[in-house]
């Protein structure tokens, strides 16, 4: 495999979408070994049919506002490849959403899904509607003309969407109650769903508790645990409260928040009522983690700043992509922090990657470590396939048996001489094989 010269074509052909570059060479880089050993996967053109996705659903999406004002945003679905499933990724609302940042997310979806040991492919959606500060009836109106245009290319054994950031139980169901109308049926076609109408209990908590669950098990490859552990999580949203609630169960201390405003440090620890604060935080359409600070005088906000300065054991990115550069990975490392679990799609720079790595850090990467939200999205699914709801017991048991094997699948792959564990090669070499040798039992498709 020529990897420079699949990226140079890759560039030609798809110029200034740098996030899915990034990630295209990331994944490449770690199976170049095992690509190499084995001709039977370039004779197929395993990696140029892997890194081209199968189709590329772009439109507009006109509303009105609530003054009788017309707008119109665009809409995407990228539906990657469904060798081992339907395709399967969230829909994400928010003004950056461009087709760079949608096929790097429906790119990574794949192997993540693949890693969870369930029937689903890869894909991934959403809009640059930004729906900050819109009432409750525009955002209605703006789900429902999204999916007028969705609804076409969807389905429960077809492309089963999700909600990502921005789209949340709400947006899930006014899309929902669109797709239900126009399709003329009830099925399991979006998951995030409400409880009383198919949703499965513990998704909101479930791509925290995920990360968690995996940085646990990187923890017992040292002998450690989180017990007596100081944490610093980014963001306040929902992987982030889960990942709070996870770790506080498990005996660790989450000492920091963070939003685009800056963060919060509060050494005492986000606990009880301080956890549902983050509710209340997330609710207020604001986007600031600032009033954390004043509603919690033993905490202290930093403007513009971001979490990794603080001294912590473990770190856990659950805000958004590329919020931890290399700069902040030195200081992660000089500080003494022991593990990095990416809580959030591609948190890590590629430079923060390396001296993560180069230092002997624990490293968790997103594909593996946040797969908990898709793995419960997954056994949503199953639950509508089956007509059944289970308990928020049973979904953990298996949202943690998934991620343990998850971590396992990653030691098998990524152990090296020396008994150290490369995860990022180990996610990638697991998820791949998984793909391409479906792909290649599937014929040229």
């Amino acid at each position: 495999m020529d990897l420079n010269k699949i990226m140079n074509d890759l560039v030609k052909k798809h110029p200034g979408e740098e996030e899915y570059h990034q990630a295209v060479r990331e994944v490449l880089e770690s199976i170049e070994d095992v690509v190499n050993q084995n001709p039977q996967l370039e004779a197929a053109g395993i990696i140029d049919r892997l890194v081209e996705p199968d189709r590329v659903l772009m439109f507009k999406v006109p509303w009105v506002d609530d003054n009788g004002t017309v707008h119109v945003n665009l809409g995407y679905r990228v539906q990657f490849n469904n060798a081992i499933g339907p395709y399967k990724g969230g829909l994400r609302f928010h003004p950056s959403v461009n087709l760079s940042i949608l096929k790097f997310l429906g790119f990574e979806q794949i192997f993540k899904n693949a890693l969870t040991t369930l029937p689903m492919g890869g894909g991934k959606g959403g809009s640059d509607f930004n729906p900050k500060g819109k009432s409750d009836a525009e955002i209605m109106r703006y789900c429902q003309s999204f999916m007028l245009e969705l609804w076409k290319i969807i389905g429960p054994d077809t492309d089963v969407p999700a909600g990502d950031i921005g789209v949340g139980g709400k947006e899930i169901g006014y899309m929902y109650g669109m797709y239900k109308k126009l399709q003329r049926e009830h099925t399991g076609v979006l998951t995030g769903k409400g409880i009383s109408w198919g949703g499965s209990l513990i998704r909101p908590e479930a791509t925290g508790f995920g990360t968690v669950y995996f940085a646990e098990e990187m923890l017992k490859t040292k002998g450690e645990s989180f017990k007596g552990k100081t944490v610093a999580v980014s963001g306040f949203g929902n992987v982030a409260w889960g990942a709070t609630l996870k770790i506080n169960e498990l005996g660790g201390k989450v000492v920091t928040l963070s939003g685009p405003d800056g963060y919060v440090h509060d050494p005492k620890g986000v606990t009880g009522e301080k956890v549902e604060y983050m509710l209340e935080l997330r609710a207020s359409n604001q986007d600031i983690v600032a009033p954390y600070a004043d509603e919690f005088p033993d905490a202290t906000f930093y403007p513009n700043k971001r979490p990794w300065e603080v001294e912590v054991d473990v770190a856990l990115p659950c805000a958004t992509q590329n919020e931890l550069d290399g700069k902040d990975a030195q200081k992660l490392v000089d500080n003494g922090c022991m593990c990095i679990a990416e809580g959030a799609n591609m948190p890590s720079t590629p430079e923060a990657v390396a001296i993560i790595q180069k230092n002997g850090l624990l490293f968790g990467p997103a594909k593996a470590a946040n797969a908990g939200g898709v793995a419960t999205s997954g056994l949503e699914m199953t639950q509508n396939a089956m007509k059944l709801a289970w308990t928020t017991e049973e979904v953990d048991e298996k949202l943690h048996h998934i991620m343990k094997s998850i971590h396992s699948a990653c030691v098998e792959h990524g152990k090296k001489a020396d008994g150290s564990v490369d995860y990022v090669k180990g996610a990638n070499v697991a998820g791949f094989l998984k793909v391409a040798n479906a792909m290649l039992d599937q014929g040229v498709i």
